[in-house]
């Protein structure tokens, strides 16, 4: 008996055991349409395995997800506006979801998936790009010279205008209104750009102007295609508690923040990509740059220094959190040759700077405040674009004569400056022409103790003797 039920028991177990994983729970579905794309979001309960199809007469396509499930039907989708005329949704046999897109007009997609960040799960996104734009794109030409003519570079300074968040990334949201971030900040940008663009010898571009996400890189290109100047990316700060107020002023660090509260604002903001749905294959790739730290420096020197004069003109308006521009690894402000700076307009997370935000007139006096600046930093950054002039003579040689190999350009290298007794660091930096902050973070100087034969790394602008 015994052994019968050994037996028995053996053969139990030899009987191989098939579990069946529960089906991914398609949650959501949104749309995003951005000007030079159409983006679907689909929430998942998990990770899943999908396949993507790209069909001609009609133009469509069809993504089929394995072992996957709607769970309430598809929602309702405005696609008005998109390069999407109709969406369903079909159960096929073996658990597979069938997503069929209707296409106004050809498209080149791109798909990739996300995992949780923020208040989202597992996400897959689905980008449509109008295949007529994206043909009608100018190839690369062979490396050659234009035609020699004469032309008057302009003197306008291009002002390059970033509203933080967008789409998938709401920013931070206020704990009595709800307001979100990026509706604020798409707001005032709007409000700096129709005063920008008033103003005589400025040029406004905006980096986002609708309800969409754009990449932390992707703003930074977007400002270096347009030729821009400068660089301004607005938001509205957050922490917890509701007792912190009033504006500040960040530009980039290469060598860490200026205090754990700064570097805490830098990784919260760092986390965009994540939340608003940036293909992380690009922003790895991207990272993996090579940075010139020199001419960084440089940048970053030029940063600060247009960071007081909007901060100077922000103290007209309220409070200041900080009284002098802070610095972090801020990603969106990773440009090697724009100025750039982060403004934090107020605290978004206490109620009354909530209820000011909100408000046309004072988003309205935030925009003057960041113009002020602007105007007052803009012979600088013009001289530092043209090299002293605000427009200078340009002569291109010709399409035919043979290109010669670039010039080796001087690399710009620190030199030293040894501490002598009674110098202080803020009169070192003035006998450079640079600003004290970018001193004491070159060199990581964390107190304004100057020991005597101290060895000071200056930067070296290319050309300076």
């Amino acid at each position: 008996m015994i052994r019968a039920l050994h037996l028995l028991v053996f053969a139990v177990l030899a009987v191989p055991v098939v579990v069946f994983a529960a089906p991914v729970s398609v949650q959501n579905l949104r749309l995003w349409q951005a000007p030079d794309n159409t983006r679907l979001v689909f929430d998942l309960s998990a990770p899943l395995d999908h396949r993507f199809s790209l069909l001609k007469d009609p133009e469509r396509i069809v993504i089929e997800m394995e072992n996957a499930r709607l769970k309430d039907g598809l929602a309702a989708l405005d696609v008005s506006r998109s390069y999407i005329s109709a969406v369903s949704a079909v159960d096929q046999a073996g658990g597979t979801l069938r997503i069929t897109l209707e296409l106004k007009r050809p498209v080149r997609p791109k798909t990739f998936v996300l995992n949780p960040a923020g208040q989202y799960g597992h996400r897959l996104v689905i980008d449509l790009y109008d295949e007529v734009v994206v043909q009608a794109m100018p190839t690369p030409e062979p490396r050659a010279a234009p035609p020699a003519r004469r032309v008057l570079v302009p003197g306008d300074l291009v002002v390059a205008i970033d509203a933080g968040h967008g789409g998938e990334d709401p920013g931070a949201i206020g704990k009595r209104y709800r307001t979100r971030e990026k509706d604020v900040t798409l707001a005032i940008a709007r409000e700096l750009y129709k005063l920008v663009a008033a103003t005589p010898g400025m040029k406004p571009v905006m980096i986002r102007d609708g309800d969409y996400y754009v990449g932390l890189r992707k703003r930074t290109e977007k400002a270096n295609n347009n030729d821009a100047d400068v660089f301004v990316s607005i938001h509205a700060d957050a922490v917890p508690g509701r007792q912190a107020r009033g504006s500040s002023v960040y530009a980039l660090s290469l060598r860490g923040a200026t205090s754990e509260q700064v570097r805490a604002l830098a990784d919260k903001e760092n986390a965009a990509d994540l939340i608003g749905g940036a293909d992380l294959r690009e922003v790895d790739n991207a990272t993996k740059k090579v940075i010139v730290e020199m001419e960084h420096t440089m940048t970053i020197d030029d940063s600060i220094v247009l960071g007081t004069d909007v901060l100077s003109s922000l103290r007209g308006i309220g409070t200041v959190h900080h009284t002098n521009v802070q610095q972090a690894g801020f990603m969106v402000l990773k440009s090697r040759k724009i100025p750039s700076i982060l403004v934090e307009t107020a605290f978004i997370s206490n109620p009354e700077e909530e209820q000011k935000l909100r408000d046309r007139d004072f988003q309205r006096r935030v925009a003057e405040s960041i113009l002020k600046g602007l105007v007052r930093a803009k012979p600088r950054l013009l001289a530092r674009r043209v090299g002293g002039g605000e427009s200078v003579l340009v002569i291109a040689p010709s399409p035919h004569a043979p290109v010669p190999e670039p010039a080796q350009t001087p690399t710009a290298v620190a030199r030293e400056h040894v501490v002598k007794p009674g110098e202080t660091l803020s009169a070192i930096a003035r006998q450079y022409d640079i600003h004290v902050d970018t001193l004491r973070f070159l060199n990581e100087i964390r107190s304004n103790d100057l020991p005597v034969g101290f060895k000071l790394r200056i930067p070296v602008r290319n050309g300076d003797g």
